[in-house]
């Protein structure tokens, strides 16, 4: 029996092995469906169809706009009906809201918002059926976003950014021109917390600048792969984009903590850690772990002379155990950093006065002196922000 040949094979496995006809298209309608894709990718990751509104993202609008012509056009239904999975050209729950009374933008104006300037037909700048170069450009700032699957990891981070701007640990300034931006880097875009978790290899971008790829992760837990210096232009075109920045160290020169200061520097106190000498049976039992942290202007010694009567200091006597000679920072504002950070360690005791009120103590903390050492130089270097301290394990954890 002679043998069967490949296409003989697959015509006995039932293969249909005639030659399919590939249907030929004209530019426009490749367009078309090329523009009709770019709507399906959106419905997919935002779960219903684009729509008009002022509130709504600029892009958004534009895919709402195209969606009606789209739908307005019978030849261009025809040609996509078999594309359209999602029922966006009607009879679907995805339906486009109607534009409000007096909203008329079409895709021009939408893009002109965008600062993308749009010539006429005639004009010897303008390319029929090819995207501008601002049009490119607007596209890639924005980038796609899609869900952080690791979004528990950044919860941490911009909650603690919120917590230290209420208690004004970290403040908002304006974002200058091209400034650097730098892997940790935090900032308000669009009214969104944003926080640049990587920034990749750098390269030379097509204008001969530094440009290098990003993973930015938003507070309402999305992510985007978005360009440096496509970040850097939003920061700028937006109003109130803003750099969020610790108002703690100083910002001021000179060294933060030293144990020798420079003829430049001015004093502005000390961080002391004290031990209590108290015979009460909870500070008995843990007495090596029990600390007490503040800040002073003045001499250590004197600020514990009277500590067997004050509350501060549990009414009873102390040993200073640590001390942080500190220069150009503001006292107050590093005391409520310190105790912020440890306030999950606070030590919960309430205690008798010398006229026999009740008070309860809020400098003491439940903190190995070890840590308490490392915190400080987590200050000096930093990098404090990128910490937390983990009641359990009793040490500095770093936040991911």
């Amino acid at each position: 029996m002679a043998e069967m040949s490949d296409l003989e094979l697959l015509q006995e496995l039932g293969v249909d092995t005639s030659t399919k006809k590939k249907a030929f298209r004209s530019p426009r309608e490749e367009r078309i469906i090329a523009g009709f894709e770019e709507i399906q990718r959106f419905v997919e990751k935002a779960g219903h169809a684009p729509e008009h509104g002022e509130g709504k993202d600029i892009f958004e609008r534009l895919y709402a706009v195209r969606l009606d012509q789209i739908r307005k056009q019978s030849e261009c239904r025809v040609l996509l009906m078999e594309l359209d999975y999602q029922g966006l050209l009607g009879g679907s729950s995805f339906e486009v809201k109607e534009p409000e009374p007096g909203y008329a933008m079409d895709d021009a104006a939408l893009l002109a918002q965008l600062g993308v300037d749009t010539p006429h037909e005639g004009d010897v700048t303008y390319l029929k059926h090819v995207k501008t170069r601002a049009e490119v450009r607007a596209a890639e700032e924005i980038a796609s976003r899609t869900a952080c699957k690791d979004f528990d990891n950044f919860k941490p981070i911009f909650k603690a950014v919120q917590e230290e701007l209420n208690n004004g640990i970290r403040a908002t300034q304006a974002f200058r021109d091209f400034a650097e931006i730098r892997e940790g880097d935090l900032f308000i875009l669009s009214g969104q917390k944003v926080y640049v978790a990587e920034v990749g290899e750098l390269f030379i971008n097509q204008n001969g600048k530094k440009d290098a790829r990003l993973r930015i992760i938003y507070d309402n837990g999305t992510e985007s792969d978005i360009l440096l210096r496509s970040l850097q232009r939003a920061l700028n075109k937006d109003e109130t984009g803003r750099r969020i920045v610790e108002t703690m160290p100083g910002s001021t020169a000179g060294p933060l903590f030293s144990g020798v200061s420079s003829d430049d520097d001015s004093a502005s106190g000390t961080i002391y850690v004290l031990r209590s000498k108290s015979d009460n049976p909870i500070i008995t039992k843990n007495r090596d772990v029990i600390h007490k942290i503040g800040v002073t202007g003045n001499n250590v010694e004197r600020r514990i002379a009277n500590a067997k009567i004050d509350p501060t200091f549990l009414m009873a006597d102390v040993e200073i155990v640590a001390t942080y000679e500190l220069f150009n920072i503001n006292r107050s504002k590093l005391e409520n950093l310190i105790h912020k950070f440890f306030s999950a360690a606070r030590l919960d005791i309430e205690l008798k006065d010398r006229f026999g009120n009740p008070v309860v103590p809020r400098e003491w903390f439940l903190v190995p002196l070890f840590v308490i050492d490392e915190l400080v130089e987590k200050i000096k270097d930093r990098t404090i922000s990128q910490y937390y301290y983990d009641i359990d394990k009793a040490c500095l954890m770093q936040r991911h």
